[in-house]
């Protein structure tokens, strides 16, 4: 029998830490070379993504480990430290003390912004929008519902979203705008993604390791997002998603999942990726270690770690010289698409 989302999450977290107890735990110095060797082998048994980044660990750590000076000072070690898992080249992988956190940025730093607020602010919105729980919406060009959630940690209420989509309710379309979302907690997304589907609806899969080798991981489990029961407010006409290269990890998730739906359209530049759930070890200094363990794939069980693209001739970018001139490329395609829609 199948589960939902988060009764399937909870459960590979569980057989995740079970298969960790029941590996013998290695025991490392609190020396430069003992927390070398500790962040190492962690990231060696329970990172998810060695295979797809064809990354070769035992050559990064031959390469990094002949770096360490034993005078090297704490903050020299911990830059070494990041630089070595910069390799890996995921922003969900994190290295965290009390003077500094290492984020690998790249991911989102070498590509177009696509996105400013102030423009959004002031050309499309005249400063004059409401706004509930972060959610900031407004109806555009008298015909267009347009909402713009800035991260999927604000909690979005069903009462909150029975107010917005009755708000709506004589717009032609309707516009989720998550560029430069970052993420946050995954129950928003089945709020959301739960007033626009009226049957039980296949999200994606989610696997778990089973040893401690790169390939070691479970057979897929398939996760599900159930609708809104009939007393809420449902939204069955076109949408239009918004995305950009910030739009990271659950709301990476929130796309995947909005794109196979019939009724959107998914408008911009791919997303970041960040499609490995994450897991938070520690190192004999102290240290907090974040890395991607359990990888997600989208309904067709193809892997949104590298980000999900718009839909076929939707790809298009908002160039920063035009926002600057109060023109917002994406926002203006959506609005033209969904005033056009049948």
């Amino acid at each position: 029998m199948p589960f939902t989302k988060h009764l399937h999450i909870a459960i590979i977290l569980l057989l995740s830490l079970f298969g960790v107890a029941c590996h013998k735990v290695e025991s490392f110095e609190n020396d430069y070379y003992g927390n070398f060797d500790a962040l190492w082998t962690m990231v060696d048994e329970h990172y998810c993504f060695f295979e797809q980044k064809d990354v070769d660990w035992n050559e990064i750590r031959s390469r990094y480990r002949d770096r360490i000076n034993p005078d090297m000072t704490v903050n020299e070690f911990f830059d070494l430290l990041s630089d070595m898992l910069a390799e890996l080249k995921d922003g969900h992988v994190n290295l965290s003390s009390r003077f500094n956190t290492f984020y690998y940025r790249e991911w989102w730093s070498n590509y177009p912004q696509d996105f400013s607020m102030r423009t959004l602010e002031q050309y499309y919105l005249d400063f004059d929008y409401r706004t509930t729980n972060g959610i900031i919406y407004k109806v555009l060009n008298g015909d267009i519902g347009y909402i713009y959630y800035p991260s999927f940690s604000y909690h979005v209420s069903d009462t909150s979203l029975d107010y917005i989509l009755a708000w709506f309710k004589n717009c032609k379309g309707l516009i989720i705008d998550v560029r430069d979302n970052g993420g946050g907690n995954l129950t928003n997304i089945d709020k959301f993604v739960a007033r626009f589907i009226r049957e039980k609806t296949l999200g994606g899969y989610i696997r778990h390791k089973t040893g401690k080798g790169h390939g070691d991981f479970s057979e897929p489990y398939p996760f599900y997002y159930e609708p809104a029961s009939d007393s809420f407010v449902h939204w069955d006409k076109q949408i239009a998603v918004l995305c950009n290269r910030s739009t990271f990890s659950a709301a990476n998730d929130f796309v995947s999942v909005m794109k196979s739906l019939p009724q959107v359209t998914v408008i911009g530049a791919c997303t970041g990726g960040g499609g490995g759930m994450p897991f938070t070890y520690e190192i004999p200094i102290g240290w907090s270690l974040r890395l991607s363990a359990s990888p997600i794939s989208n309904a067709l069980d193809e892997s949104i770690e590298d980000g999900i693209e718009p839909t076929e001739g939707f790809a298009l970018h908002a160039w920063s010289d035009q926002l600057a001139n109060g023109v917002d490329a994406i926002l203006d395609r959506a609005i033209m698409f969904l005033r056009e829609a049948d």
